[in-house]
């Protein structure tokens, strides 16, 4: 028997479920789930797809994808190492550093900073830094000058503005106290505006001036490197340490900032989990309203079954009442989702200036904004899992109505 007949009949006790009140609600209820999980579940998994975004352009474009460092002693030919890093497909850039390591007083005690000096020529090809701060202050920092470039955070711990003189104190060999610790006088030529730790510990001076400084001149502390894929980066440095004819340290962002990657795919695979049991269980309310529909269209079930209808038939027309209320709420859910992830960042502005509120501190997190971002894949998954978990729901009372007997069901009336 053509399909026809069943999908107009259940279309039809679709659209007269409203004559029983009870049925209407707990159809609504159910509805209403579904919509509320699905558009949820879109703009979560927006959310942390927005913060995967912007740890990789953001913190890990400044942050080196990785680094190969001299043991107890400079790299004695930075270049070599340079040129064999270019030989590997997955690097796409190479850039010289000389970094130095200590403290610098604030009101009540000290701060830990680590200085990095960099080469203008290079620097471009690994870290996106020039971005964040203005052009005069980056050429500050292509001068052989003691010249240095702090996180805006950290100069108002400091109390610093531009032009002031900040001194660096490190250790010395075999030194016992603080007096003993060797000062570095730099002079604070500008700022730079990242947000999250780094811009509380990271400064940046020339590299020519540093290495000169410290008696290494001409010479680097090692390489930053940055891989086309970042979650490769730890294979390819180790290839590339491997290969070295001299003894170097190996390091890549997973152990400096791995632990936000992975939090970032823990509080997602959690959520996930969390909104899918949410939407499940609004399908599952679908169970209920088609038990009471089943019960309460038994007579008409009966009616057809006597004229000839089949027992699939009958479970199609009220499978098809079922989808059509998961239906309803997946296209509800999905288009109300799409609508707000794209324009959550906006919403959660205005949220922060109705209620004079910050969602995320810039001085905690590395972002003081909440990114989106909207994958279609995410929406066409998240709304293909509501409409087979509404699908599987109604199988059961489907399958109900179709073992009605007709002459209980009629005698019964």
């Amino acid at each position: 028997m053509s399909l026809k007949l069943p999908l107009t009949i259940g279309w039809r006790f679709y659209r007269q479920r409203q004559a029983n009140g009870f049925i209407n609600f707990i159809s609504f209820a159910s509805t209403s789930g579904i919509a509320l999980g699905v558009a949820v579940l879109i703009i979560v998994l927006s959310v942390m797809n927005g913060f995967e975004r912007e740890l990789q352009q953001r913190l890990l474009g400044v942050t080196p994808h990785g680094e190969l460092v001299g043991v107890n002693s400079p790299l004695q030919d930075w270049q070599s190492k340079a040129q064999s890093a270019d030989l590997i497909p997955e690097i796409k850039g190479v850039a010289p550093f000389v970094r130095l390591q200590g403290l610098v007083q604030k009101p009540g005690g000290f701060q830990g900073i680590q200085v990095t000096g960099i080469d203008l020529a290079y620097e471009p090809k690994v870290s996106t830094i020039a971005e964040y701060m203005d052009e005069s202050t980056w050429q500050t920092l292509a001068e052989d000058a003691n010249n240095i470039v702090l996180g805006q955070a950290l100069m108002q711990q400091l109390g610093l503005n531009i032009g002031d003189a900040v001194a660096m104190y490190t250790p010395q060999k075999n030194a016992t106290r603080l007096t003993q610790a060797k000062s570095h006088r730099f002079v604070v030529t500008g700022s730079y505006k990242l947000s999250g730790e780094v811009e509380q510990t990271q400064a940046y001076v020339p590299m020519v001036y540093l290495a000169r400084l410290l008696g290494h001149e001409g010479l680097a502390s090692g390489i930053r490197i940055k891989v086309d894929n970042v979650l490769q980066a730890q294979s390819v440095i180790r290839e590339l340490g491997y290969a070295q004819s001299e003894y170097v340290y190996m390091n890549d962002w997973t152990r400096t900032q791995g632990h936000l990657y992975s939090d970032i795919q823990l509080v997602r695979v959690v959520m996930y989990l969390v909104l899918a049991l949410v939407i499940a269980v609004a399908c599952f309310n679908i169970v209920s309203t088609l038990v009471m529909a089943v019960r309460d269209k038994a007579s008409e079930v009966a009616i057809l079954m006597t004229m000839g209808l089949q027992r699939f038939s009958i479970m199609a027309i009220f499978m098809l009442q079922g989808a059509l209320n998961g239906l309803s709420g997946c296209a509800i859910g999905g288009v109300v989702g799409v609508v707000i992830a794209q324009n959550l960042s906006a919403i959660a502005k205005a949220i922060e200036s109705a209620f004079g509120i910050q969602l995320l501190a810039g001085g905690i997190y590395f972002i003081d904004f909440v990114p989106t971002q909207l994958e279609l894949r995410d929406v066409a998954f998240v709304i293909f899992m509501g409409l087979v978990m509404s699908l599987i729901a109604t199988v059961y009372p489907a399958w109900k109505a179709s073992k009605i007997a007709p002459a209980a069901a009629l005698a019964g009336r």
